[in-house]
């Protein structure tokens, strides 16, 4: 008998190593499936350019920065992109704002990360100075594994640079990869967490660095979770509905920026 504490310390330990491993392996599975999944493509090119609201309203020029959230993969309509809703919700103004002519422009590119966020803040900055720039980024540098605070640094340089430029900053951060149908579980829950602690990291960057903070994740993660038609036929970029969910969720960010003397 005085070896069965050892044989079930072995046993244990064995068990262990092949829950881990076949974890591992089913992880590495789910990983090589959402690598090969058909995903949504960009069809409206790198920089979109329309105007909306009244051409005799006061004039606010809008640009989007960022991932593919800033173009609008997974729709086909410049008007079903957050961009073109969010400018839309502008326009419309409030009663303390009245209508806006809102000049709309996207200098984001699918697939950009963080650190690629300085070259569109040269391209936003050319000609005419936007009033307000918006920045959606995040979820590729949380699934291709980047450092948090890494990630988080690059953005705060460039709402830094645009800020001192003049420009009023609004960041959605990273929304709620665990609301991606692209990827299945467990591999769906560790996006998830990825998303949030980038989320987090994004936050406090921006706020430091004097941009305001839309958390995409807590406002809108519960509507892509419980509605799978929030997003498009690829389970990982929004759909038109998915995009006014977040139109809606960064207007009023947005509505208060275009009140602060831009």
């Amino acid at each position: 008998m005085a070896g069965l504490p050892e044989r079930l310390t072995k046993a244990a330990a064995t068990s262990l190593l092949a829950g881990a491993l076949g974890g591992a392996a089913l992880l590495a599975g789910e990983m090589l499936a959402a690598k090969a999944r058909r995903y949504a493509k960009p069809t409206m090119g790198l920089a979109l350019r329309t105007s909306m609201g009244p051409a005799g309203a006061p004039p606010l020029r809008l640009v989007l920065l960022g991932d593919s959230a800033a173009v609008g993969v997974g729709v086909e309509w410049l008007a079903d992109t957050v961009g073109g809703q969010l400018a839309r919700l502008v326009a419309d103004g409030t009663p303390e704002t009245g209508p806006r002519h809102v000049l709309l422009s996207s200098v984001g590119v699918a697939g950009s990360r963080s650190m690629d966020l300085a070259t569109q803040v040269a391209r936003a900055l050319l000609g005419t100075r936007p009033d307000v720039a918006v920045i959606l980024i995040g979820s590729h540098d949380a699934t291709s594994l980047r450092a948090p605070e890494e990630a988080a640094g690059h953005l705060a340089q460039a709402v830094r640079r645009l800020r001192s430029a003049g420009v009023q900053v609004v960041v959605g951060t990273c929304p709620d990869l665990g609301a991606m149908r692209s990827m299945a579980p467990p591999l769906r829950q560790i996006a998830g967490l990825l998303g949030r602690r980038m989320a987090r990291a994004q936050a406090k960057a921006v706020t430091e660095a004097g941009g305001s903070v839309v958390d995409l994740g807590a406002e809108t993660g519960t509507v892509f979770r419980a509605d799978a038609g929030t997003l498009c036929y690829d389970g990982f970029h929004p759909s038109a509905d998915g995009y006014r969910v977040w139109a809606h969720a960064l207007y009023p960010a947005v509505a208060k920026a275009t009140m602060s003397g831009v």
